[in-house]
Formats: structure tokens, sequence, C-alpha cells
């Protein structure tokens, strides 16, 4: 098969020459019976393979082959005098083979009498071999096979055959049927290893080694600590690939879950939730876990401050999931949910955080009096804290934080009065100055909805400081920064109080005109540029700013270009009135 076996436990020193001589006579004979007929098995499974005829009961009896075969290789180095049940069995196990070897040979050469007789015959042997493994593992659970003395199959290589690869797997299911408690527990750290480290062996685990995944779901429920957080960690990495959680879910995985996330060490809960966390993903099987009270227990470990952050933070992603359904949404209200997440978003771990605050928003969509309610108890302050430039906190979860805050809150000129007066644009504006360069584009985006929601945000920012950030960021590379900044300074300075603010920045004034100038390429968005310039005109000193500032050749080009826009200021400039005006300014 390509595959190694080693032995776990070896003879001290001095004792190789009389090791085999210690062994009684009669026990020695039965350790090589034991050996020839796991090779008769061996040669079997092989024969099998080129069988035509009845492919399906083969492929089913060719399973339990390797079954048994694996606990009798794993036996080969007890002490079979200990348990004569199993001297015992093995006769009758070489009978039931040579009976299959006979059927096999058969089938290869098509010489059988019937197609009936032959699917009952094999039907037979079936459930004979079933009967052995049944009695094989009743055996080894009355302790013959301990770590101690086990032969235990090498790990296949990285280009191993898929035959290989089955074959080691079904040495580590027989391993945790049937061996002791160490042996259980190596067997599952290695098939951990295995699943993480190559995807195929998932496959094999979860549909060609039968009983192989209701074996880790009965191990859920192990007393033994170490078994059963080797269990939930296999599974929590099986439950995240879609192909196979349907067969988790059928094997009853969810009720056992949730009962690991009651009874369950902090290392079994975490790797449950998180498991969880992926068989929940887009609300599905979320009646299951409310059925086994999945719901309750989750916010039991969110409300708990005692849990470790990672548990904490994989129990509020499931409950996210959940909270798309309607009525596990006002269960977790009545459950005082809101009040959890919004302390949850306080958190000094960066993970908790992230995942209250998606809660929050998941809970909240499209449902106007939750918002209330995450008002009412203080939701807006902890999303604002988090945006404090003072705090240690990264750039993604202060990302998140000013998304939050986008999504809830900024619907209403209520919540939005409520945002400002909690200190957020001054956040905001450090951000946009001083940000890393996603949180900056963020704030960015974030400032220039603002602009257009009201004109009472719009003096907020003005009063904030907003505009000569805006006017430094129509110079920027990217074209989609320079818009957004000039749209959202053309909203802006059509209040009059910013208007008059602006106009006093000599130097913010020349810098738009500069900008108008067609030789340059960074010119940012030119409708929005004379927008700006348009409304400045509306009072004496913008007109004499703009006149003033010795760029105004850049206007006259564009209108001279049939530009509209700049038409239009250049009538505006030349206005009777304004002319005079500029006359004394260039007689003075």
């Amino acid at each position: 098969m390509g595959l190694s076996w080693k032995l776990v436990k070896e003879p001290k020193m001095g004792q190789e020459e009389g090791a085999k001589e210690d062994r009684n006579p009669l026990e020695f004979s039965k350790c090589r019976a034991l050996h020839q007929v796991s090779e008769v098995i061996s040669s079997l499974i092989s024969l099998s393979y080129l069988i035509k005829a009845f492919a399906v009961k083969w492929q089913l009896i060719r399973n339990k082959l390797e079954e048994l075969n694996s606990g009798l290789i794993a036996a080969e180095n007890c002490d079979t005098s200990q348990n004569p049940s199993l001297s015992a069995l093995i006769p009758l196990i070489l009978v039931t083979v040579n009976e299959c070897h006979d059927l096999a040979r058969r089938c290869v050469d098509l010489s059988y009498s019937g197609k009936l007789l032959m699917q009952s015959d094999l039907d037979v042997i079936a459930a004979k071999i079933d009967t052995h493994l049944r009695k094989l593992s009743r055996i080894y659970t009355a302790g013959i096979l301990s770590q101690g003395f086990a032969i235990v199959v090498s790990r296949p290589g990285a280009n191993a055959c898929a035959e290989d690869m089955r074959f080691y797997m079904r040495d580590l299911f027989t391993r945790m049927k049937i061996g002791d408690t160490e042996m259980k527990k190596q067997a599952l750290v290695n098939l951990h290893e295995v699943v993480v480290d190559d995807e195929r062996y998932l496959k094999i685990v979860a549909f060609e080694v039968d009983d192989l995944v209701n074996l880790l779901v009965n191990f859920l429920d192990s007393s033994t600590v170490e078994i059963q957080e080797g269990a939930v960690k296999v599974v929590s990495v099986i439950s995240g690939f879609d192909s196979y959680k349907g067969v988790l879910i059928r094997a009853g995985i969810i009720g056992h879950l949730i009962s690991v996330l009651e009874i369950g060490s902090e290392l079994a809960k975490e790797s449950s939730a998180r498991s969880l966390q992926k068989l929940t993903s887009n609300s599905d099987n979320a009646w299951s876990v409310s059925a086994h009270g999945g719901v309750t227990a989750l916010l039991k470990i969110c409300a708990n401050g005692d849990s470790r952050g990672e548990l904490i933070g994989s129990a509020c992603a499931v409950l996210r999931n959940l909270s798309g359904v309607e009525e596990m949404k006002r269960f977790m209200i009545e459950e005082n949910a809101i009040s959890t997440f919004i302390k949850l978003a306080r958190s000094k771990d960066e993970s908790v955080q992230v995942n209250s605050i998606d809660f929050l928003q998941n809970i909240t969509y499209g449902d106007e009096s939750v918002k209330q309610l995450i008002i009412k108890e203080g939701g807006i302050r902890a999303l604002v804290r988090i945006l404090d430039p003072k705090s240690t906190l990264s750039s993604k979860t202060r990302e998140i934080a000013l998304r939050a805050i986008e999504n809830l809150f900024f619907s209403s000129m209520s919540s939005i009065n409520i945002v400002m007066n909690y200190g957020f644009l001054d956040h905001l504006l450090f951000f946009l100055r001083m940000g890393d360069v996603s949180i900056q584009e963020l704030a960015l985006k974030v400032s220039f909805r603002l602009s257009g929601i009201s004109e009472e945000t719009k003096r907020a920012m003005g009063d904030a400081g907003f505009m000569p950030e805006f006017v430094r960021l129509m110079d920027s590379k990217s074209f989609e920064v320079r818009e957004m900044a000039a749209e959202a300074l053309s909203g802006m300075v059509s209040v009059t109080k910013n208007r008059r603010r602006f106009v006093q920045d000599d130097r913010s004034v020349g810098f738009l005109l500069q900008l108008l100038d067609q030789k340059e390429s960074n010119s940012g968005n030119r409708k929005f540029l004379l927008n700006i310039l348009m409304s400045l005109t509306s009072s004496n000193s913008g007109r004499k700013k703009i006149a003033s500032s010795g760029y105004l050749k850049n206007i006259e080009k564009l209108a001279e270009a049939e530009v509209s826009d700049a038409k239009r200021l250049v009538r505006k400039l030349s206005s009777n009135r304004f002319r005079i005006m500029l006359s004394g300014i260039w007689h003075s």
C-alpha cells in the first residue's frame, strides 16, 4: 500500500533477544494468526478493485473490510492471551474472509450461477463482517488496545495516492473507536492535523469512512476534556466547507455543539462557537439552533464578562447570523441583547468590539424602533468613543465603527445631532487630515454624505474646519477624491455663514482659481469648481477676492473655450456695478 507501520512501544535495551522468547509459544502463534488474517484481508481488498459486477455492494464490503483490517493491525502487538475473546474471534474472521474471497473470485470471473443469488450471498457476507466488527469493538472497549502496545500507521506523504490516504484515515477511525483514552486523544490530534493540512482528507472523513462523522459527534459529549476538545476542533474545520456542512447537520451536530457551549471547557466552547458561526451563515440552520436552546446559551456567553474574547466574539457572530430571522431577533431584544452588545462595543478586546458592532448593525437593519433603542441605551456614545484618536485601537476597528455610525444614525437629523453632540465631527476631521489611507478615504465619504444632508450639518462642518481640508483634497491624485471634495465644498459654500468664512481665506480662493488652469492635469472637477466660485460672487468680498487674485485669466480662458459655467461667471464679474468697483481696484 505504500504505508509504513511503526511500534509505539519498543523493548528496552537488553530485552531485544528475549522479547519473543518471553512470549508464550501459544501466544506467539496467535499473533502470527492475527497477522495472517490481516494479510488475507489486504489481499482480498486488492482483489475487490478488479470486480466490475455489483460495484455498490462491493464498495460497501470493501469499506467494512478496511475497517476490520485496521482493527486487527492495531492489535498485532497486543497480548492476546489476556483476552480469550479475541483469540476465539480470529479463526471466525478467517472463515468469513475466505468465504468472501471465494465470492470475489467468482465475481471477477463472472462464474456465479445467478445475479439474485450472488446479491443475497453478498448481503450475508456483509452482515457477517458487521458482526465481527461489533465483537471486535466490544473486545477493544474492554481495554485490550492501548497506546503503549499498538502498531501505528504512518501518515502518508504529500503525494500519496487516494487508497493510502483512505487506509490511514480508517486506521485513525479504528483508534478513535476502539482505542483507550490516550489512543483516542492522539488519533484526534492526528486527524486534526491532516484535515487542516490537506482538504482531500475532508472528503474521506465526510463521505468515505462510514460512521466517522457520527463518532466525532458522539465525542462532543465525552467526559474526557481532551477528547471533547479534539473532536470539536475537527468539526470546526469540517464546518468551514459548504460541501460537508450537510453531513454534519444530518448527524445531529447542532444539539451537541450547543451542549458543549453550555458545559464544555473554554477551548471546546470556542471551537463550538466557531463551528456554529460557520454553520449558521446566511441564517442557515437557525431554527435548529433555536430549538436546542442555542440563542439563550449564546446570549449568556455574551453577557458573561468572564469568558475570553475569542469565545465572546464568535458567539456574537453566531447571534448576528441568527438575527436575520425576525422571530429570533425579537426574542434577542426581549432578552436585553441591545444593552449587552452596546456594553461589548466598549470592550478592550477589538475582536469583541467588531463582532458586537456587526451584530448591532444586523439587528437594526430596516427597523427604526431598534435604532431608537440603541440610541436610548447609549449606543451612539459607545461608537463615537471608538473613534477617539487618543485610543490605541486599530484603523480597522475605527473604520467599522465609522461605517456603523453612518449606517445607523445618518437617516434622521435628531440622531445626527446626538452624534455631533458627542464630538463626532472633531474625530471625523482628525481622520480626514491625518488618518491612514483607508480610513482617510472613508472619512471623506462620510464627510461628503454628511455635507449633503442639511444646512444645519453644513454649518456645523464649517464651524469645525472642514472647508480647508476639502480644498486640500481637491489637489489629490485620485479623481474620485477630487470630485467628492469639490462637490462637498460646493454644497458647503451655498450656506452664507460658510461662504463668508471661506472668502476670508485668500489662499483658498486663489488655489481654486489655480486649479482651473487648463494646463494643470490635476485640476479637480471643473464643474464644481465653477459652482463654488459662482457662489462666492454672491458677495462683494467674494467678487473682490476673485478679481484681485491674479488668476482671473483662468476663468476667461474657459469662457473663451465656450465653457458655459465659466461664461456665466465672467458675466457676473463683468456687471456694470462690479466693473466700476474693478476699475477702482485697477487704478489704485
